[in-house]
């Protein structure tokens, strides 16, 4: 069953894949080619939809869609099937494919379409089987199990072959442990068993020794019987018998032994006859001599080899034989020399005996320390290798902790670089929304004000615009709720910062307000001095000053610094580098910390910590209490802190008595105990506190780190807070109308606390490198440990903060970048102390580098310390003489010079008007800018009442009329007229008169249109609203002047009841009323019936310019400025001047009387004075106020007279054009009255225009411009021509010879792409590609596993070009063969051009229907240049081109097969057939069915075909070396390995009978095996119609252009783009 599916799946369905009995589980598992089946039947039409991925969501997507097409076809089918099918379960596909198979055979017979078989179900089943679907889809969604799952599963299954293989892997590593611990067990044992034999053969000689000493008495010889000895020789016969008989016994076993192995090793004379058979076959004589002489060789090496055993057995033997001697000579000797008694030799062989001992326990003691030796190297060499391996593993896990912390710190960098291009795009957008509104804006007014923008205006928008305010109203704040919403709040501040602008202005007398050219001496008025004294005076009564708390005292260093950086940027080394060459002390705010609570564990009291002089120490002294108060109390505010100051030591000694560096360390120590960190104000005063008692140079090691301890440590060492520095402007009592000179002036900006800060500078990528280089270097210190225990400490301090660096290093990193910016822009802008070192460079030169920084700085504050004085002159004769008296001028009231009078006030005074003076600058100030409000919105009411007023005029004018009706009436009168009655002259003159009066009657329509107008335009003018808004303004005006008389009389009010009180009188009311201005009353629209319309204002007084002048106003300020005084009688005594020679009374007054007056002349003095100067500037203000009044008044008379005037202009052209047209209407009229004809189109006379209906106006044309020259643009991807250039030169540069490597080629694109010129060389879907789209670009293009061939690569992005036939190609050659001559296979680029490709360009390009459009560019003719270029040979000159090379790369096809056929025909100049023709496989469109062969006539393809042979070199030329070197798994995959084609060829043309390589036919070559399988996997000529990332709808579109042009016949090159 299985053959006959395969047979029907492959033959009759021809799936895209090839079947085989065995492979139906896999191959269906998916479902896809169960989809394609039924799409081959037209029953799955759904089957784009079904996917070739073999994961679980692509399964799961390809059943669900199979089952109802398979219920359809009344397939059993449900979810079950669909897992067995999934999981791949024997059968189950096999059994699906068989049911389908009957089914659709069924269908086919039939004849029915799956359209058919729907329409002919039942409605009922159909549903519930739709309803069944969904239940299946659900329940195959539950039984299929997700992908993650199963790659999950597959995850474990690897990781636990792997744990497997590592236990087995561990099991035999401890079982060839534990053989050798047995071996070496065995090795002891022998040695053990052969130690003890030889101590027991020594004990045995020396026994043997002992017993031979040993003297034998003789005892008496018995009396030997015959019997006896005959018995003794019986026994002796017998025992020789025994051992006769046993050898005997002994013999005859071994000969039967014997016997019996050579009966079982007889061969039969079969098998001998059998084996020699098989030797005489199998071996030859020269075999068998070889082995006689290798048996020959064999027994000599032997001979030689069993003399040299015996000679050395006898040397040995002599050796042994010789040294028995000598121990005899020894033995005899020593008997000879001692003979002694018995006793004697017994000692002499205990003492040798004990002397063996001795050597036995030495030579034992020797051997066991030998062991132990042996056993310690073995533990030392163990211990070091695990300490290798664990080191070794160390360093991996280190690696890759190191590769996460880039990974991590890559995700953060990248988080913050997403940040800040978001907030650079959010303010780009903010300025470019706000420049296109100030655009619009402006745009707007200038229509409204015809193109007469105020400059007023456009300040306005210029402080919006920098002041990131938006232009247009975002909400009304009219009326203003209690809540307010955002947009109203915004508007708010704009009309805030507008007023405060204006208000600027007004004060300082810039701008608007600026005076003009004539009025030049109008500056602004200068400050009141006297009046600032006494306000100031009043001030600093009413507001006492804040006492200032003590200014800390620190000792003058040489150089203050601190160097700051990011973790392991190098500052600990600097700072150690300067403290050994610069002498300069490094202060740690980590040791300084560990010190103080050290020297609180110590108990450190006061006496010990002083460890400076006596007047050092009394200088210090008076800081220490209010430093650490400051900084524990004031600044903490907490009542942990409070607690530090409570602390008992353990000696029974208080807090207080302890140093102050003690009680730091109490306050830090007790904060740690509690796992909660240091504060920065703790660790400031601990910092100062070391600072104190330092008497040379200091630098900080790492701080401030945040800009809080920057600010502290600034605090704590100067005693000036940045903070509160910054907030005394803000304080009550500051003067803003007048100051005064005199004033104390504020403390000068102290130096800051540092005198240089210096950054290193260096990326966050180096600080990872270096953790990765320390983490790496960590195993040293361990191996320093059996030197030193020192060492072996700090080894452990160190790598503990190893491991602690290691998990903070990105957190701090990311804390540094955070704090950095606000400390750069503390060092660098408000103290500019800020150095930056690169400190990625060496680190000597970055030592040396701070260390030029540091002394730089220190030669500085020498040399300004060192800065001479101004001397005194030295006194000469002439200054003694004495000079001669001069009267000095007098001193004027509020000059330098003069002194104020300070007499003491009341206290109730100062309460009343300091109050009433900050009363009097808000309402000044308030009501300026209300005024000044009033009149920007006046300004903006008057440019949209003029706009309005103009557009509404205008859409007057166009208003619709009868003069059309009269018109056609007279026409159709005109044209009812018979025909022979137009000839007659009375019939002319009756249609003369109607002609006339229909020109009296359009005249009277124009007339009174223009009556209507002129009178609207009267009634626009006569509306009141120029008078309404010039009484509006001037009130405006009359406001600001009631502002500065009101500021001039309150001030006036102010220094009298001041003067009077400092006299001694109590101040009055002032009975005199303020001077009030008179506004004018403005009528409202509804009275305007009631009143005349001259009138239009109640005016107290005459209304004219006169109104505006301000001479009466100064008149009626000077009345109370100058007025009697009942209580003060001096004040009406005129001019301060004339006081004193005024005599009262000749009565002689005493010397109180004397000081009193001369008092209250002083005061009188100084109260002229300052009210002298406030009237020069009321009247300055004054003065200014009516230029700006009668400027304003008459920039709005001209503006409306301009509105006007425009409007009656408009009025004249409207009426004149309408009696021109009319004019026009009458001439054609009377034309045609004369012609005696009719008027044959419709007149119309519409506004004022006039034409017929088939009326064509006919203008001059103008000059046509010229062409826009071509230019290429790059659509859909496509490569222009201009970019091909650029990739040519680029890799014919790198790659002269065509063939560049993978990674250079990939390297050129992303260096292209990441480059600001980019844009220029590739287009937008180019400049999207990632490092994977290159690497599946670079597969397409890949001639072997290196190397790339670019110009397939620039032949491919060139596309779309014309695809060439064979029949085209042929002919291209046969022309080039005929243009070279000489037949060398090379032409010039002048015979390339002459000859040219299949193609040609675009000969229609120069003819377009507009002469303002561009050319279309000649995309195609570029082309055919830019091919000579791609494959011609640059380096000769001319450039010569080999075609045949350039042919073999046209010759490339969609499909790679047909691809070597068309190149095996260009190399042989013939046309070669290939028999079977292979569907054409193109990854984007559908095999193209019934389609045209291309070769139109058959007789050319005859013309090029011939059954001609093919050469060796051809054969070359076709197949290049360096083919595809992927994995293949054909019989000829080791020969492809080689690379070259050569030597195979060779072969096999000497095995098709050419031994001479001459060339043999086609179909002879290509019915070879190895030649078929080449051409089969030969990708080489594959045509890549289409690069990866190209649109598909556009390759789809390219290819049936190029390929089928006979389908596309209205398709040209422009439109293709445009697809």
């Amino acid at each position: 069953m299985a053959g006959v599916l395969c047979g029907w799946l492959n033959g009759e369905v021809r799936l895209s894949r090839s079947l085989v009995p065995g492979s139906f589980a896999e191959e269906f598992s998916n479902g896809y080619l169960f989809g394609e089946l039924l799409h081959k039947y037209g029953l799955q039409d759904d089957f784009n939809k079904f996917s070739q991925s073999r994961v679980a969501s692509a399964k799961l997507n390809n059943f669900s869609l199979l089952e109802p097409t398979l219920h359809l076809l009344g397939v059993q089918f449900n979810e079950n099937v669909a897992q067995d099918i999934m999981t791949g379960q024997h059968g189950a596909a096999t059994k699906l494919l068989y049911e389908l198979y009957i089914a659709l055979e069924k269908k086919r017979k039939t004849k029915l379409t799956a359209v058919a078989m729907e329409a002919m179900r039942p409605t009922g089943p159909a549903k519930l089987k739709s309803i069944g679907s969904v239940l299946y889809q659900e329940r195959l969604k539950s039984l299929t199990p997700r992908q993650a799952d199963l790659q999950l599963q597959q995850v474990s299954e690897h990781f636990e072959m792997k744990s497997k293989a590592m236990e087995d892997k561990i099991a035999r590593i401890h079982i060839s442990e534990q053989q050798k611990v047995q071996k070496l067990r065995e090795e002891q044992r022998a040695q053990d068993i052969e130690k003890h034999r030889i101590g027991r053969r020594r004990q045995n000689e020396i026994m043997a020794k002992i017993q031979a000493a040993i003297i034998q008495v003789p005892k008496p010889r018995p009396n030997y019987t015959i019997k006896a000895i005959e018995a003794q020789k019986l026994l002796k016969k017998k025992r020789e018998a025994e051992d006769t008989y046993k050898e005997i016994n002994k013999f005859e076993n071994d000969i039967q032994e014997s016997l019996q192995t050579q009966k079982l090793k007889v061969p039969t004379p079969e098998t001998t006859a059998q084996t020699a058979t098989e030797l005489l076959n199998v071996y030859s004589d020269d075999e068998y001599i070889r082995k006689i002489q290798k048996r020959l060789e064999e027994d000599t090496f032997a001979r030689e080899q069993r003399e040299k055993r015996r000679r050395k057995m006898l040397v040995e033997q002599l050796i042994a034989h010789e040294a028995q001697e000598e121990a005899y000579r020894e033995e005899q000797l020593i008997h000879r020399l001692m003979r002694q008694s018995q006793q004697e030799r017994r000692i002499a062989v205990q003492l040798m005996h004990v002397r063996h001992e001795k050597e036995v326990l030495r030579q034992n003691r020797i051997y066991r320390e030998k062991q132990y030796e042996d056993r310690r190297l073995k533990e030392f060499q163990k211990a070091l290798d695990s300490e290798a391996a664990l080191a070794k593993q160390e360093k991996i896990d280190c690696e890759e902790q190191t590769i996460k912390e880039r990974e991590r710190h890559e995700k953060i960098a990248v988080g913050r670089a997403q940040a800040r291009y978001k907030k650079h795009y959010s303010i780009c957008w903010e300025v470019i929304n706000q420049i296109i509104d100030l655009s619009t804006k402006v745009g707007e007014y200038r229509i409204l004000t015809n193109n007469k923008i105020p400059m007023k205006l456009m300040r306005d928008w210029k402080e919006f615009f920098f002041s990131e305010k938006p232009i247009y109203e975002q909400a009304s704040i009219h009326p203003l709720p209690n809540e307010p919403s955002p947009e109203q709040l915004v508007e708010l501040n704009k009309m805030n910062l507008l007023d405060e602008k204006d208000y600027g202005e007004y004060k300082s007398m810039t701008g608007e307000w600026c005076p003009t050219e004539d009025n030049s001496e109008n500056k602004p008025p200068h400050n009141n001095n006297i009046l600032g004294h006494v306000l100031r005076r009043l001030m600093e009564i009413f507001y006492p000053p804040k006492p200032k708390s003590s200014l800390p005292v620190f000792p003058s260093f040489p150089i203050k610094g601190c160097i700051l950086g990011k973790l392991f940027s190098g500052k600990t080394t600097c700072v150690k580098f300067l403290e050994k060459v610069c002498n300069i002390q490094v202060l740690s705010i980590d040791t300084l910390v560990q010190e103080a609570i050290q020297a609180f564990l110590k108990n450190e009291m006061k006496s010990e910590h002083s460890l400076i002089s006596q007047e050092a120490e009394s200088s210090v002294k008076q800081n220490e209490v209010s430093i650490f108060i400051n900084f524990l109390l004031f600044n903490c505010q907490c009542h942990e802190y409070s607690e530090h100051l409570n602390l008992t030591c353990s000696s029974n000694c208080t807090l207080p008595q302890l140093s102050v560096r003690a009680q730091l360390g109490a306050a830090s120590q007790k904060l740690l105990k509690k796992g909660k960190s240091i504060p920065d104000e703790l660790l400031v005063a601990i910092l100062l506190e070391a600072i104190k008692y330092e008497i040379m140079g200091w630098i900080l090691d790492g701080f401030p780190m945040t800009i809080n301890q920057a600010k502290l440590f600034e605090k704590g060492y100067i005693g000036v807070d940045p903070d509160e520095a910054e907030a005394e402007d803000m304080n009550p009592g500051k003067l803003s109308l007048v100051t005064d000179p005199r004033a104390p002036n504020k403390p000068p900006v102290s130096l800051p606390a540092f005198d240089v800060s210096v950054l290193l500078d260096i990326s966050d990528t180096t600080v990872l490198k270096r953790m990765a280089s320390l983490k790496s270097h960590k195993s040293k210190p361990s191996q320093m440990e059996q030197k030193d225990n020192n060492q072996n400490s700090d080894a452990e301090i160190l790598e503990e903060k190893i491991d602690l660096v290691r998990d903070q290093v990105l957190h701090r990193i990311s804390g540094f970048l955070d704090t950095w910016p606000k400390l750069e822009n503390w060092f660098s802008v408000h103290q500019n102390i800020l150095v930056k070192v690169n400190a990625e460079t060496e680190e000597s030169l970055v030592c040396k580098a701070v260390k030029e920084i540091l002394m730089g700085e220190i030669a500085k504050k020498q040399n300004r310390k060192k800065l001479p004085g101004k001397k005194p002159l030295p006194v000469t004769s002439q200054d003694l003489v004495p000079s001669v008296p001069v009267t000095p001028p007098p001193i004027e009231p509020g000059s330098d010079e003069w002194i104020y009078v300070d007499e003491p006030l009341p206290k109730e005074i100062p309460d009343f008007l300091v109050p009433y003076w900050e009363n009097i600058e808000n309402a000044y100030v308030s009501t300026i800018k209300v005024i000044l409000r009033c009149l920007r919105d006046e300004q903006h009411s008057i440019i949209y009442y003029l706009a309005g007023i103009r557009k509404n005029f205008q859409d007057y004018l166009k208003r619709p009329d009868l003069k059309q009706e009269f018109v056609s009436q007279w026409q159709s009168d005109f044209n009812s007229i018979a025909d022979d009655l137009r000839e007659d002259e009375e019939t002319k003159a009756e249609l003369h008169q109607r002609v006339t009066d229909l020109r009296d009657v359009l005249w009277d329509i124009c007339d009174k249109r223009r009556e209507e107008a002129e009178q609207e335009c009267t009634d626009i003018m006569s509306d009141g609203w120029l008078l309404d808004h010039k009484g509006i303004a001037i009130n405006h005006f009359f406001s600001l002047m009631q502002v500065e008389v009101d500021r001039f009389q309150d001030t006036k009010r102010l220094l009298h009841d001041y003067y009077k009180a400092m006299e001694g009188k109590i101040p009055t009311d002032d009975s005199q009323n303020f001077t009030r201005l008179p506004l004018l009353d403005i009528i409202d629209i509804e009275q305007k019936e009631d009143q005349s319309k001259s009138r239009r204002w109640k005016v107290p007084c005459v209304i004219s310019k006169n109104a505006l002048s301000c001479e009466c106003l100064c008149a009626d300020t000077q009345l109370p400025s100058k007025s009697k005084d009942c209580e003060w009688d001096y004040f009406s005594a005129g001019l301060p001047s004339n006081v004193p020679v005024v005599e009262v009374s000749p009565v002689p007054l005493t010397s109180e009387e004397l000081k009193k007056q001369e008092l209250t002349l002083k005061i009188q003095q100084e109260y002229f004075a300052a009210l002298k100067h406030e009237e020069e500037a009321t009247k300055s203000r004054l003065d200014l106020i009516k230029e700006k009044a009668l400027a304003y008044i008459e920039e709005l008379t001209v503006k409306s007279e301009e509105a006007y005037k425009d409007m009656e202009k408009w009025l004249g052209a409207r009426f004149l054009a309408e009696m021109s047209s009319v004019e026009k209407l009458i001439e054609i009229g009377r034309h045609h009255i004369e012609c005696s004809s009719k008027i044959q189109y419709e007149m119309t006379l519409e506004e004022t225009d006039f034409f017929l209906s088939s009326d064509v106006k006919v203008i001059p044309d103008p000059v046509p411009p010229p062409h826009v020259p071509q230019v290429e643009t790059s659509d859909s991807g496509t490569l222009t021509i201009s970019q091909l250039n650029t990739f040519h030169k680029q890799f014919l540069q790198v790659a002269p010879k065509g063939f560049i490597y993978k990674k250079v080629f990939i390297d050129i694109f992303i260096e292209v792409i990441n480059l600001n010129l980019g844009t220029n060389y590739l287009p937008d879907a180019w400049m999207n590609l990632t490092l994977p789209d290159l690497q599946n670009l670079t597969s397409a293009f890949t001639v072997n596993s290196e190397l790339i061939d670019w110009r397939r690569f620039l032949l491919a992005a060139a596309q779309p070009w014309p695809v060439p036939s064979l029949t085209q190609l042929l002919k291209t050659l046969n022309i080039f063969k005929s243009v070279d001559v000489a037949g060398s296979g090379l032409v010039t680029q002048e015979c390339y051009m002459q000859v040219g490709l299949w193609f040609t360009g675009n000969e229609d390009l120069n003819s377009t229907k507009d002469c303002t459009e561009p050319l279309p560019f000649d995309r195609l003719g570029c082309l055919i240049k830019f091919f000579f270029s791609l494959f011609a040979d640059t380096r000769k000159d001319p450039a010569l081109l080999n075609y045949i090379e350039m042919l073999l790369y046209f010759a490339a096809h969609s499909d790679p097969v047909e691809g070597v056929y068309r190149a095996l025909s260009i190399a042989a100049g013939t046309h070669i057939h290939r028999k079977e023709e292979s569907s054409l496989a193109f990854p984007y469109i559908d095999v193209v069915k019934n389609e045209e062969p291309l070769i139109k006539d058959e007789n050319e393809v005859l013309k090029y075909t011939d059954e001609g042979k093919i050469s060796l070199a051809t054969l070359l030329k076709v197949f290049r070396d360096g083919a595809s070197t992927d994995e293949d798994n054909h019989r000829f995959s080791s020969l492809e390995k080689e690379g070259r084609y050569d030597k195979h060829f060779i072969k096999i043309y000497k095995k098709l009978g050419t031994e001479d390589l001459t060339p043999i036919p086609v179909e002879l070559l290509l019915k070879h095996p190895f030649i078929q399988d080449l051409i089969n996997r030969y990708q080489e000529y594959k045509l890549i119609v289409s690069i990866a990332f190209r649109d598909h709808k556009l390759c789809k579109c390219a290819y049936r252009y190029l390929h089928y042009p006979r389908n596309i016949v209205y398709l040209d090159t422009v439109n293709l783009k445009c697809r």
